[in-house]
């Protein structure tokens, strides 16, 4: 669902988008810290925001870091 988000933000179109690994934090609704791979060898983090049930809103790509490779650990960012 964060997928056309990113793109919008990184001006760019990913044939491949893969999640691979994620970890959450709860907050005020949910962190997600997912890494996600856009090509055979290219690898972006992605912080996603999920509110409260109450909220009604979708998830919402807060931040990404671009050019990580398949071993880069995923950390909170």
């Amino acid at each position: 669902q964060v997928k056309p988000q990113f793109e919008s933000k990184e001006n760019r179109n990913c044939a491949m988008f893969t999640a691979i690994v994620y970890k959450t934090q709860v907050v005020a609704g949910i962190n997600y810290f997912i890494k996600v791979q856009v090509s055979d060898t290219e690898y972006v983090h992605l912080k996603v925001f999920l509110g409260l049930p109450h909220e009604n809103q979708g998830p919402s790509l807060v931040s990404f870091q671009t050019g990580k490779t398949r071993d880069d650990p995923l950390t909170y960012f």
